[in-house]
């Protein structure tokens, strides 16, 4: 079994990633520190794994709160189904929240665990490549609104993270796709080797070579593990280098409403705009442009934006962005393959010709 740590100090907490851990009872077991567990779980994860869980987990108190399937229902209204059970079910302080499902699942779990009770634990058993290798780490819990995307939420890490690599044979294919859109931003932001080892093994990933697979959920989350234990809370500017094509992507499952893109899709897509207005900029060369543009879309990825949303709705989209700071928009941006920066430093007015090129229909911009 792989092991890595997020080091936080007192808080610190492992990551295990392994094939068949749903069925290691006595692993799930020394983070649970009272004898009460609420697993929030969705329609479609919950008959596949749930009834595994129960049972690795016998003779602790478990009950389930089962929500509905999609990223539409990443609600207030949602986290009000998961706080109603554990007060019907009298769950207290002791109580530890078991997320098991895909990103919705994690971040609207973390967030019911940050305030219920005013806090109380929880442990994440992600089961999709995107949760594996980014959202079940780092803390960020959230839900969306219907003018942005994780506007409410709080910083609530968990004392464990659980990646089941078993979890990913039953992966559509179009989701282990958009989880290749966080794996293929650690190579971007300030991993270019591993960029490199993508470009020669997508294939391999695209394939479910298991091998590969496990590879690149180690090496992401030793990415995401060592930025977050640097800037927990983004108040340093690194932790927000993990937001590269989240700008442009929030504006897109925003403006076309929620779950009609998929998260990952949304982000491919958004590095692809992040690198060219980069490359419009002067900033990024036409080859290491080219080479991004190439790995996203082999990774089966959208790299262009919808035609519903036009360039002026785009950036008033992008505008309520949480990077933006005193009105400014901030956007994480490339001076190379593995080398990404944070800054308002560009010219809007490129911006706003890169989108309304896109209305026209104009080519790729390379």
């Amino acid at each position: 079994m792989e092991t890595l740590a997020v080091q936080l100090g007192e808080r610190t907490y492992p990551i295990y990633i392994e094939s068949g851990l749903l069925h290691d009872g006595a692993l799930l077991r020394q983070h649970v520190s009272g004898g009460k567990i609420m697993v929030v779980s969705n329609e479609t994860i919950a008959p596949r794994y749930l009834p595994v869980l129960m049972s690795a987990l016998e003779g602790l108190r478990i009950d389930a709160t089962v929500l509905p399937d999609g990223e539409q229902y990443k609600t207030l209204d949602t986290l009000n189904i998961i706080c109603t059970n554990l007060l019907e079910k009298r769950h207290d302080r002791t109580t530890t929240l078991l997320a098991l499902g895909g990103g919705v699942v994690g971040d609207i779990t973390g967030f019911a665990a940050a305030i219920y009770q005013r806090g109380v634990d929880f442990i994440q058993v992600p089961t999709t490549l995107l949760a594996q290798v980014d959202s079940s780490v780092g803390g960020k819990t959230a839900v969306n609104h219907a003018l942005g995307k994780n506007m409410i939420g709080a910083f609530h890490q968990p004392r464990c993270v659980v990646i089941d690599t078993d979890t990913l044979s039953t992966l559509p294919d179009r989701e282990l796709s958009a989880g290749l859109a966080e794996v293929i931003k650690y190579g971007l932001i300030g991993d270019a080797p591993f960029f490199d080892w993508l470009e020669e093994n997508i294939e391999r990933l695209l394939q479910r070579d298991m091998q590969a697979i496990a590879y690149c959920i180690r090496r992401s989350c030793q990415n995401k593990a060592k930025v977050v234990a640097a800037d927990e809370r983004e108040q340093t500017g690194k932790r927000a280098l993990l937001n590269l094509g989240h700008t442009f992507g929030h504006a897109i499952e925003t403006g076309l409403g929620y779950g009609t893109w998929l998260h990952g899709e949304a982000v491919g897509c958004g590095m692809v705009m992040a690198a060219m207005l980069s490359h419009r900029l002067g900033w990024l060369s036409a080859g290491d442009l080219e080479r991004t543009c190439a790995l996203i879309e082999r990774a089966h990825l959208p790299t262009r934006p919808p035609t519903e949303i036009e360039g002026e709705r785009f950036l008033e989209l992008m505008a309520a962005d949480k990077k933006a700071l005193g009105g400014r928009l901030r956007l994480v941006l490339l001076r190379g393959i593995g080398e990404a920066v944070v800054t308002a430093d560009f010219q809007l007015e490129a911006l706003r010709s890169m989108l309304g090129d896109y209305d026209r229909g104009a080519g790729s911009g390379q």
